[in-house]
């Protein structure tokens, strides 16, 4: 019989398991450096520059911290795990466990950051720490920022800390300086305001290197925009610093992966805005015109100039822009700003680049008001119906539209039309969507627009309104115009389940149909009539199924709460959803739409009456399901089933209440609007005073 053939002199595994993780992590280490240095060399930083821009040279090679042992790693990834778990029953549990970490991580901060395995304990303990434990670590990471926002682990722990540390600037900035000039061990107090400019001072004179690093970008964003004060959770803002490939480290039960990113806009010390100021004229100094517009396409780097740019324009010296040492005269030096130059070409080649469009979005929206009459007068206006065709210059449009007054927006909106039919037939419906919403905005009346064109399916030449555009784009028979806007035949809605709630992902091209149909259901009118037609005839079978879908859901509870709404149009399809409003209740998608009919019937009493009565048929299966338990919430069952006249009352109340606000004059909502702002300002200018006079007393 023969034998297994066998490899003579094999070592054991577990003898040699300690050298093969050192000898992986150092790999790591190595591959990460040749990387940053070949995406340095592939752009052009290391020739073209070299001798001419100390910030581009790049920082020297990132030092090694060490590795944690092999007893250590095992602590800290169990640390990890109850973290992540949070299963800690009282609140101070978790505090003395975090402190016993913390403890056992002294002296280790920075080699627990820079490893594969234990960096994201590091951003656990970092979003459940206190203030102090906070200001601690920030002074154990100082002197070493520029490292650690390059390496490809550290970068994130860095980016958390910055996120998690900027509402302490403003509580500071609002609390007693009592009591604060000694910290409770005896040491000596540190505010973190001066934690993150010192953090500005170690990376100053290398930010035109780390714009480009694939890791430090991201890091270099965030930094800039806690200082700034802008809020986390716009949605241009959080595109510009949330990266597709990353990592969502969080606690279970614990708010911290949106609740860090949803930080509104805040009060920040005015030497914030000196340092930004700072940042942004030494960046644009050590850097020429040439590697700016060569930024403007570089995937990388691209998102840390929009936010320079946006700074620069948005910040509190509005004549800075008009410099010639800008961000925004380097990348279009010319005046006038007219065809042939060269600033001509490269807003052209900006237009059609999907990395550099995004940059002259930038331009476009938040430009001063002369240099954007001739960006648009000179080089857009004519074009602007050729462009709206165009997948990556069609966002430019938008922005554009945004900005135009009502004559312009008249003409553009001429312009635009023939194209409608094209954008609908691929789906396209930003630019549409936009153009319907500045219209009514600017006061341009959308039935009244015409334009000499073909029909899209009759072919035939006549004048043809906006809304009459849209129709004949979409078919011309309204039980299945409305249907192919929400493409419903394409896309079948699936079985969703109550633990699926959290990743429902919506087709791009029905979200984008869904929009639209939204804004014009907003506009009083033939755009609005054509929706309501639309709805009311559809079949039975095909409104259901609305309701389950999540894009179509939402049209369908627009269509019931907007104002444009008639009474008629509530009746006929609230009848229509009789006998199946329970189970809807219980669905995670129909249970919005059910919670919509509680605004749907103001005024509509008997209506309001006979949907509670079929949900407290219901209750033993509403009870039961998550979605159920939200629309007993919000329905007040429990005091209709008990208490039926003071849910009626209460019902009343509610409904005189959204009455008066709707009576409200223009001129009352506009000085409401006026009264708030004010105070709002008042209070920030006394956050900013009282920052000032604690950043004297120190």
């Amino acid at each position: 019989m023969p034998k297994e053939n066998k490899r003579r002199g094999r070592r054991d595994e577990k003898k040699n398991e300690k050298k093969r993780k050192r000898r992986e992590e150092v790999e790591a280490e190595i591959l990460s450096k040749k990387q940053r240095f070949e995406d340095q060399a592939d752009f052009g930083l290391q020739d073209e520059h070299d001798g001419k821009q100390d910030n581009i040279g790049g920082a020297s090679e990132i030092p090694f911290y060490g590795l944690l042992n092999e007893s250590e790693q095992e602590y800290f990834k169990r640390a990890d795990e109850m973290l992540e778990l949070n299963q800690f029953d009282p609140a101070e549990e978790r505090c003395l466990f975090l402190d016993n970490v913390y403890k056992e991580a002294d002296g280790k901060e920075l080699k627990i950051a820079n490893s594969q395995s234990c960096s994201r304990l590091m951003e656990r303990l970092i979003l459940l720490s206190t203030p102090a434990q906070l200001k601690n670590l920030f002074q154990k990471f100082s002197g070493h920022f520029l490292n650690l926002v390059q390496h490809r682990f550290a970068s994130h722990c860095c980016e958390t800390l910055f996120i998690k540390s900027a509402p302490i600037v403003t509580q500071e900035l609002t609390a007693s300086l009592e009591g604060q000039q000694i910290g409770a061990d005896g040491e000596i107090y540190v505010s973190m305001e001066n934690l993150f400019l010192f953090t500005i001072n170690e990376l100053e004179g290398n930010m035109g290197y780390l714009m480009t690093d694939r890791f430090a970008s991201h890091v270099l964003r965030v930094l800039l925009v806690v200082l700034s004060g802008q809020p986390l959770a716009t949605s241009s803002t959080a595109s510009l610093l949330r990266s597709k490939k990353k990592e969502k480290v969080g606690v279970l039960g614990f708010d911290s992966g949106a609740g860090h990113l949803g930080l509104e806009e805040r009060p920040v010390p005015e030497v914030f805005q000196c340092a930004i100021d700072k940042v942004v004229s030494e960046t644009v100094l050590g850097l020429d015109a040439t590697f700016l517009r060569s930024l403007a396409t570089h995937p990388t780097g691209n998102p840390v100039l929009q936010l320079l740019l946006e700074l620069e324009l948005s910040g509190t010296d509005k004549g800075r822009a008009k410099g010639e040492n800008s961000i925004l005269r380097k990348l279009l030096p010319d005046q006038p700003l007219v065809e042939g130059t060269e600033s001509a070409s490269f807003v052209n080649g900006l237009l059609y680049d999907p990395v550099g469009s995004r940059l002259l979005e930038v331009i476009v929206k938040n430009a001063p008001g002369k240099i954007f009459k001739a960006l648009y007068g000179n080089l857009l206006k004519t074009r602007i119906g050729s462009l709206a065709k165009n997948e990556t210059a069609g966002f430019v449009v938008v922005r554009v539209l945004d900005r135009l007054n009502k004559q312009d927006l008249e003409e553009a909106t001429k312009s635009i039309l023939p194209q409608v039919s094209g954008l609908v037939e691929r789906s396209r419906t930003v630019v549409i969507r936009s153009l319907i919403q500045r219209c009514a905005v600017n006061g341009v009346d959308t039935s009244d627009i015409a334009d000499a064109c073909r029909l899209f399916l009759l072919l035939r030449v006549v004048p043809l309104t906006f809304g009459q555009v849209l129709n004949s784009a979409y078919g011309g028979v309204i039980s299945t115009r409305l249907s192919k806007m929400l493409k419903l035949q394409e896309y079948q809605s699936p079985n969703i389940s109550e633990g699926d709630i959290h990743s429902l992902k919506t087709d791009p091209e029905q979200l984008h149909g869904s929009l639209l149909v939204q804004s014009m259901l907003a506009i009083p009118g033939p755009l609005s009539a054509s929706i309501f037609e639309g709805f009311l005839a559809l079949p039975a079978e095909t409104l259901l199924s609305m309701t389950e879908n999540q894009a179509a859901s939402r049209v369908l509870q627009a269509s019931l709460t907007t104002p444009t709404s008639t009474a008629q149009f509530k009746r006929k399809i609230i009848n229509s959803l009789f006998s199946d409003i329970g189970r809807l209740a219980t669905s995670v998608v129909g249970s919005h739409v059910v919670d919509a009919l509680w605004t749907a019937t103001i005024g509509l009493g008997h209506y309001k009456d006979r949907i509670a009565d079929e949900l407290l048929k219901n209750e033993v299966a509403m009870r039961e399901s998550f979605a159920g338990r939200a629309v007993w919430k919000n329905w007040m069952m429990d005091l209709f089933k008990h208490k039926k006249m003071d849910w009626v009352a209460k019902a009343k109340a509610g409904e005189r209440d959204a009455a008066s606000v709707g009576k409200k004059s223009g001129i009352e909502l506009a000085r409401e609007k006026f009264a708030a702002t004010r105070s709002r300002n008042g209070a920030e200018k006394t956050l900013h005073a009282d920052g000032k006079r604690k950043t004297q007393g120190r």
